[in-house]
Formats: C-alpha cells, sequence, structure tokens
C-alpha cells in the first residue's frame, strides 16, 4: 500500500493541502487545534509509517543523523483532541533543540507476555515521555526501561517511587476542595462524587480534595451518593446510568472527576428528562470544549494542554541531559472557572452562612 500524501490528507479534513504542509512542517498560519487534528489524521493514515517501525510513527519531520529521539507512548492515540494538542506541544518544544519525536503505541489492554515496542528498548530513542497509560502491569513495563522517563500521572497502585522517573501531575485535590466549598457555600448540602478514584492518581487526588471540603465544612461523608469504583472503558454512560437509576433522591449537586464523566451524567439528565430547570450543579475537571453538552456551560478547571506538554518537553530534555538526578514529581496548577449559580456571590442564594 503506497504511503499516502499531503493531499490525501488534506482531502480526509477538506483543508487545502498548504495547510496541511504548514501543519507538518511546524509552520506558522496554522491553528493549534487545526494542526492537532492534522498530526492526528496523518499518523492515523500512516503518513509517517515506515518500513522499519511497525509500532511507531514519527510525528516530526526527519532531521539530520546523530539527533536525539524522544518516544511519546501512548494508549488510545485516537482518544482526544486534548491529548493531541500536548503531543503537538511537546513536538514544537522539542524541535526547537532538534530533538526528534516518535510516536509510540502501546495498548490499552495489557496481556500476559506482552513486551514493549522495540524502539524503547533497542537503543533507538534516548527517552520517553508516557501519556494517557493507565494500566499498572504498563507502567511497570515502562518503569524498568533504562532510559530516562517522564511520566503525565500514574495509577494509584504504581506511586511515583516505582516509577523510576519523573512525574507530573495536574493538581486537583486543592481546586476540587475549593469548587466542592463553593458549592457548600451556595446551600448545595447534598453532594454525590463520581469518577474512578483507582484509575488514575488525579482521579483519586480529586475526590480526596471533596472529602477535605466536607470534612472543612462538619459534613459526614455518605458513601452511597458516590460513585468511584471501576468503570468499563466503553461503558461509562450505562454504569453511571444504572448508578443514578437507583438513587433514592438525585443530589443538589455532582461533582465530577472530569468534563469527560460530567458530560455523560448531562446526557442521562436529558434523557430522563431530569431537572429540566437545571437546578442541579454539575461540576467537572480539564474545561474540554469537546463535550458540547457541557462545554462552556458547567464550573470546572482551565487545564492548559499546551502547558503541560512545554512542561513534559522541558523535564526530558533535562533528564537526558542529567541523568544522574534524582527523580523529581511534581504538580502544575491552574484556576477553577465558575459558572452559572457558583459565579455568583453565595451570600446571595445562603444568607445565613452559619448552618455550615
Amino acid at each position: 500500500m503506497s504511503k499516502p500524501t499531503m493531499q490525501d490528507i488534506a482531502d480526509a479534513l477538506s483543508v487545502s493541502r498548504i495547510t496541511v504542509w504548514k501543519a507538518l512542517s511546524n509552520r506558522p498560519g496554522v491553528s493549534d487545534s487545526m494542526r492537532a487534528q492534522i498530526h492526528q489524521k496523518a499518523t492515523e493514515m500512516g503518513y509517517f509509517h515506515t518500513p522499519s517501525q511497525d509500532t511507531t510513527a514519527t510525528v516530526s519531520a526527519q532531521l539530520p543523523p546523530h539527533t536525539r529521539t524522544v518516544a511519546v507512548a501512548v494508549c488510545r492515540p485516537e482518544s482526544s483532541l486534548f491529548w493531541m494538542q500536548i503531543i503537538h506541544q511537546i513536538a514544537k518544544d522539542l524541535s526547537e533543540h532538534n530533538v526528534n519525536l516518535m510516536y509510540t503505541y502501546l495498548p490499552t489492554n495489557y496481556k500476559a507476555g506482552y513486551v514493549l515496542p522495540e524502539p524503547l528498548t533497542n537503543g533507538t530513542v534516548d527517552g520517553v515521555i508516557v501519556l494517557n497509560t493507565y494500566s499498572a502491569p504498563l507502567l511497570r513495563l515502562l518503569s524498568s526501561l533504562p532510559i530516562p522517563k517522564v511520566f503525565l500521572d500514574t495509577v494509584p497502585s504504581v506511586p511515583y517511587n516505582q516509577l523510576h522517573g519523573d512525574l507530573l501531575i495536574i493538581e486537583g485535590r486543592d481546586l476540587i476542595r475549593q469548587i466542592t466549598s463553593n458549592l457548600l457555600r451556595h446551600g448545595f448540602r447534598k453532594l454525590s462524587f463520581i469518577g474512578d478514584v483507582e484509575y488514575a492518581q488525579t482521579n483519586k487526588e480529586r475526590y480526596e480534595g471533596f472529602l477535605d471540603a466536607l470534612h472543612e465544612h462538619g459534613i459526614i461523608p455518605n458513601p452511597s451518593l458516590y460513585l468511584t469504583g471501576s468503570l468499563g472503558l466503553r461503558t461509562h454512560y450505562e454504569e453511571i446510568s444504572h448508578f443514578l437509576d437507583f438513587l433514592p433522591t438525585m443530589p443538589d449537586g455532582i461533582v465530577c472527576a472530569s468534563d469527560y464523566i460530567a458530560h455523560f451524567i448531562q446526557r442521562y439528565l436529558e434523557e430522563k428528562g431530569i431537572d429540566p430547570e437545571g437546578r442541579i450543579v454539575l461540576t467537572g475537571f480539564d474545561n474540554n470544549s469537546e463535550y458540547l453538552n457541557v462545554a462552556d456551560r458547567i464550573t470546572t478547571v482551565d487545564v492548559k494542554p499546551k502547558t503541560i506538554g512545554s512542561r513534559l518537553a522541558a523535564k526530558i530534555l533535562f533528564v537526558i541531559e542529567h541523568p544522574k538526578a534524582a527523580p523529581e514529581v511534581s504538580y502544575v496548577s491552574s484556576e477553577v472557572l465558575y459558572r452559572g449559580v457558583l459565579a455568583s456571590d453565595p451570600k446571595a442564594s445562603n444568607p445565613d452562612e452559619s448552618i455550615l
């Protein structure tokens, strides 16, 4: 099968060939979102594929011999524009240092006997950035690589001291504490939390922030209102719907571990015809524009993919230059975007705050 051309990519996205050329050559004049879409489509179509790379694709243009190469290891590479924006920013920052980026695919589900792609183990790459990988066995395999490593997030069962590399975490405990406290100050007392707390360390810390706020306000947690167990990769909506179906009454507010979770709940409310007045307050995390039924409508946290990408690129460059440096755990924070009733003065809706 012949390699697709830039025109093929342009036709698939209904854009001009020059737009594709600019995006793949890191030229100005293309929006970040379009650039990310073009990189994703080019990867899907095999534009970067070479016979010697069965499981990898080079994202950036070919660089001169002996140029350093960093792999980005990703599960579910088709997942979302959010992740593609991070990867694009990594590619952009690394290219400024004449470092090549290799896109390396990992399986969504680990199976016994699986071995990591050869480029990660045969000396092809000088370091690896691990993204969107929440399988404990895969993380343990990656942690054993004798090359510089930077991880974005981990799972609670693989703590940072077992990763043998740097770890970047999106701060969420304090931000969700702020959101939950604001809900309570507005008089919303019956609160639910929804999100798989064992799926990711970030989810666990967001749940801890939710509990922190309840404790600060003297409220005893009610686990019957919380859906924190494992959720199937492709069955989120069904499992969330089942949980909400069996609640005796709906909560006043639902704190979600992500906008991804929030959009399923909003869909459930709309399809069931529940709360057409919008009295149930829904909050999320990520400020993800892809989920149109909640985008720009709910209180969330403004996670910035470009910032994350730049931080990851800077970290892997540092670790490559300083291979004996002690591993670092760092947090990148952001700000809460309050919308709807939570954007108003809580005293207006709850003048007697002493009851909290």
